[in-house]
């Protein structure tokens, strides 16, 4: 008999239609997989379907498990209590599967907040929805939307880009990714790497403004507004304590396709660096990196010119 799922079976048969997951219909094969918001600080946050729903399931597959027990212990919830996480996934991931293919119904958890979201949840999940297993999400607290809606800046349109790469040349990268990005940008950061993250995004966005904010729904929640230079003096004064969330304003319509604007059209836009000579520019990077080259490379960034050929225009002037 085949271990394949119905709507395997239905995808084999007809591979150019859609896949439909009718989340809640009577069935005894597969199980489901229920990914549960718990609550990223204050408990008060957790709703009543979370609690039922992991009273219900036949197990909690918990990225933490120490972490949801205490969870799970506040609200007197027994239930079984198995560990996924980033180390083990390889080796849980198929045994959690092949118990959802059997009928099983596990509800998954992150150490806090909505699962599946810059954690290994979202490889069960991706897994299990490609294999025909319903996915249903049980939503609740979120730190980068709390973070958004509280930041001050645009909500119409925004950018969650987790956490950003630990190396400058990675950072660099990414930020040139972002860089003519219309909508609010959110980042998740740790309190021992802010700073340094505060200091690369000055070098390019100095002037956006920003939103430093921490300790979402506990007794020390913070908010720090101001631009993105600002928000780094700020954090160079008072080292931020806790998990912090980033909100950067995005580009704006200004922004070329290309991501790089014309001194012409950045000066119409208001640019800080519009009415400065390319010395003068050059000049002002060089005061906060202390590297000539590294300005000479910002300040060519801004202007959509190629480093040599500020390079050579400095020669020439």
């Amino acid at each position: 008999m085949s271990d394949k799922t119905e709507l395997e079976r239905d995808s084999e048969r007809h591979p150019e239609e859609a896949q439909v997951q009718r989340s809640f219909a009577s069935r005894e094969k597969p199980g489901t997989l229920y990914l549960v918001a718990t609550p990223i600080g204050n408990l008060e946050d957790m709703t009543f379907r979370a609690i039922r729903t992991l009273r219900d399931a036949d197990l909690i597959a918990a990225e933490d498990t120490r972490q949801t027990r205490k969870l799970l212990t506040h609200f007197e919830i027994q239930n079984r209590l198995v560990s996924y996480h980033e180390h083990n996934r390889e080796a849980s991931g198929p045994e959690l599967i092949k118990m959802l293919e059997e009928g099983r119904n596990i509800a998954l958890v992150s150490d806090a907040g909505i699962p599946a979201i810059s954690d290994p949840g979202a490889q069960l999940a991706t897994e299990a929805a490609t294999r025909g297993i319903p996915v249903v999400p049980v939503p609740g607290a979120n730190a980068a939307l709390s973070a958004l809606i509280i930041s001050g800046l645009p909500t119409d349109r925004f950018l969650f880009a987790g956490f950003p790469p630990r190396d400058r040349k990675g950072m660099e990268r990414m930020l040139d990714t972002l860089e003519a990005e219309p909508g609010t940008l959110i980042l998740y950061e740790s309190p021992y790497r802010v700073r340094k993250t505060l200091a690369l995004l000055a070098e390019r966005w100095g002037d956006r403004r920003m939103a430093v904010i921490r300790e979402l729904t506990k007794r020390h929640e913070e908010a720090v507004r101001g631009t993105v230079r600002a928000c780094l003096a700020h954090a160079e004064q008072v080292p931020p304590i806790g998990e912090c969330c980033l909100v950067i304003e995005g580009a704006g319509p200004e922004k070329t396709g290309s991501g790089r604007k014309t001194a012409e059209s950045a000066g119409e836009a208001g640019a800080w660096w519009a009415q400065l000579t390319l010395a003068e520019h050059v000049e002002r990077y060089a005061a906060q990196t202390g590297n000539r080259k590294e300005a000479m490379k910002l300040a060519a960034r801004d202007r959509g010119l190629s480093r040599r050929d500020v390079y050579q225009s400095l020669l020439e002037g």
